[in-house]
């Protein structure tokens, strides 16, 4: 999967915590938001905090459905709120392999892009 493939299904799926997501989606979406903010931020702090908002809900659905890859429930990610232990687990979490067979469905690299 491609950078604009990953931003492209991310915000095609806004709020779709159901399925899975490849490990390529996810980081790729991580670096888009760390760019994203980065940029937003040299413009303005404003601009940032908007940048993080409008893009907060499609950052915790393509965790769940990262988390749902390695065969975890979405919920793993409450473990962000443990500082620092809470981080290196859940980045433990997303880095895996995926689990095959899956309760969460196919497998993420069967699954095409979506119509537009």
């Amino acid at each position: 999967m491609t950078f604009t493939e990953s931003i492209k299904i991310c915000f095609s799926k806004y709020v779709d915590f159901n399925g899975r997501a490849s490990r390529s989606e996810y980081w790729w979406f991580m670096l888009f938001l760390v760019l994203g903010t980065v940029a937003a931020g040299v413009v303005s702090n404003k601009l940032s905090g908007l940048f993080t908002l409008a893009t907060l809900l499609p950052s915790i659905a393509v965790a769940a459905r990262r988390l749902h890859d390695t065969d975890r429930s979405g919920w793993w990610q409450l473990l962000g709120f443990i500082p620092v232990l809470g981080w290196i687990i859940e980045i433990y979490f997303l880095i895996q392999e995926p689990k095959e067979p899956n309760r969460f469905g196919s497998a993420p690299a069967s699954q095409a892009l979506p119509e537009t």
